[in-house]
């Protein structure tokens, strides 16, 4: 049965040229993950607001320096790609943002970040989630989605200065170790 509507974007947009690293214009890279971040990734997953607001923890080095390698990697299934966001002038690792579950075809993509206890109050996230959207924008995608725990009001102010407006309210929709939790549901369109 032949589809309605052409693809948004093709397989292959992302991974038939080498991820890009990003320029805010403002102090921060958005660059492609080295394995040699991985003491810094561990570091920044010892907070313990991480492990508030995310569900995975980093129990050894090793276990960082594997999931920089598989965040590489996937730049070629164009599924869940990760930038590391670090300081223009020194290189210093302040966090991480991401385009998750990538579906080409409908030219979608759920916006995701992270940043280091010493990054925070610097609007890291922001700058490096508008980058982002910008890049996404620039290569085809449509709608980009973000998502957080309504009891998390920083991120919420990190959605709002991005430019994603609020959607509504995911019920019960993550658990993190504290039980579940509503979720902000915020978009941005490329015609925003």
């Amino acid at each position: 049965m032949p589809y309605l509507t052409s693809p948004v974007l093709p397989a292959g947009t992302l991974s038939r040229t080498a991820q890009p690293t990003i320029a805010t214009g403002d102090g921060l890279l958005l660059r492609p993950w080295r394995e040699e971040d991985a003491p810094a990734v561990y570091e920044a997953f010892q907070d313990p607001l991480m492990h508030q607001w995310h569900i995975r923890a980093a129990d050894s080095v090793a276990e960082a320096r594997g999931w920089t390698v598989e965040w590489r990697r996937a730049w070629a299934e164009e599924r869940n790609v990760q930038w590391a966001v670090a300081d223009a002038a020194d290189d210093r690792l302040l966090g991480r943002v991401a385009l998750r579950d990538v579906l080409l075809g409908d030219g979608v993509a759920e916006v995701a970040y992270w940043t280091t206890a010493a990054a925070r109050g610097r609007r890291v996230a922001t700058r490096a989630t508008v980058a982002l959207a910008r890049w996404a924008f620039e290569v085809g995608l449509h709608r980009l989605e973000l998502t957080h725990a309504v009891a998390n009001p920083a991120s919420c102010r990190v959605a709002a200065r991005a430019g994603f407006v609020l959607e509504g309210v995911k019920r019960s929709a993550l658990r993190h170790p504290d039980g579940w939790h509503d979720m902000h549901l915020h978009a941005r369109l490329s015609d925003d």
